[in-house]
């Protein structure tokens, strides 16, 4: 048995990943900030009969990510698939007007350092498997900048411009990595954008193994920007 590995575990989006792959016959690893948030959704998911553990560790603290991430593999089985999926904090989102240079230091680290560690983590024990897949989720400012949400504007256009970098270097080691690009608001009433939709959706990601960048929906009206 592999192992899928969530970055951000939280009750939305990463739950309902989280019992995609684990009902697939993947084990799940849980990273978040909150070992209680980690026992809540290991126990829910544990009632649809996947095994899921959790495992602390802080986007913004290289060697959490990479302790937890050695952890997992060790206890659940080697990584097969890894979700970088963590919600950004409110204050990445200032206007680019009052945007400092100190207020890209954060930004920056959680969605440039903080993925780039993570893969530098799963990627040995990927190779060894022969396959892997990294799944990058990300807001629509990721591709449009947006002056409202200077801060993850400009990190999450770095994030993507390492992913497609990575996408292109490890094909041919049979090791996918997909960027999904959610536009919109995340809400169980979408149609496009619910949980269970954009899981579904990231694991069509992981199998079918085609192209970098996915929508969940398109982009909107530029003069609606989103974060």
């Amino acid at each position: 048995m592999t192992t899928f590995a969530l970055i951000g575990a939280g009750p939305g989006l990463g739950l309902a990943a989280a019992r995609r792959f684990g009902q697939a016959g993947h084990s799940v690893a849980l990273l978040s900030r909150s070992p209680q948030h980690q026992d809540n959704l290991a126990a829910e998911l544990a009632g649809d009969g996947i095994h899921a553990c959790g495992f602390t560790a802080d986007v913004l603290d290289p060697a959490s990510l990479t302790a937890a991430l050695a952890a997992a593999a060790e206890e659940l089985g080697p990584i097969e698939v890894l979700q970088f999926s963590p919600v950004p904090r409110g204050d990445f989102m200032k206007p680019v007007l009052d945007t400092g240079a100190a207020d890209l230091d954060d930004p920056l680290a959680f969605s440039v350092k903080g993925p780039l560690t993570c893969v530098n983590a799963v990627l040995p024990g990927m190779r060894e498997l022969g396959r892997g897949s990294l799944l990058f989720v990300n807001g629509g400012s990721a591709v449009r900048p947006n002056p409202a949400v200077a801060g993850t504007s400009i990190a999450f256009a770095a994030e993507s411009a390492y992913a497609q970098m990575i996408h292109t270097a490890l094909a041919p080691e049979n090791i996918h990595a997909a960027q999904l690009i959610v536009p919109g608001a995340i809400s169980s009433d979408s149609a496009t954008s619910s949980p269970e939709k954009l899981a579904e959706l990231l694991y069509s990601l992981h199998t079918d193994r085609k192209g970098f960048r996915h929508y969940a929906e398109p982009m909107p009206d530029p003069q609606v920007g989103t974060p």
